[in-house]
């Protein structure tokens, strides 16, 4: 999927931490693996996401955050690193 790419380009300039998992397997099973990786955030882009330019968050906590823009993403995971760090 080009714009899970796009997407993956836009974090790192943003300083993020990103890989795509663009395994032939399950989606939930992506998710099951990630969740055990510990990985923070999941962002999962499908169909919708690409026709309205959004990503669905997930947090590891299996809590769903919903639709939002790269952008509001962006600026989401910067605030908790910094909170994480005592910036």
């Amino acid at each position: 999927n080009e714009y899970a790419w796009q997407v993956q380009q836009r974090l790192r300039e943003a300083g993020l931490r990103v890989e795509v998992d663009d395994r032939s397997e399950r989606m939930s099973a992506k998710i099951r693996d990630a969740q055990l990786q510990k990985i923070p955030y999941m962002l999962v882009v499908g169909d919708r996401e690409v026709a309205e330019g959004t990503v669905a968050v997930r947090l590891r906590t299996e809590e769903d955050l919903g639709a939002r823009s790269v952008e509001t993403f962006i600026a989401m995971a910067q605030e908790a690193i910094a909170q994480k760090r005592g910036i």
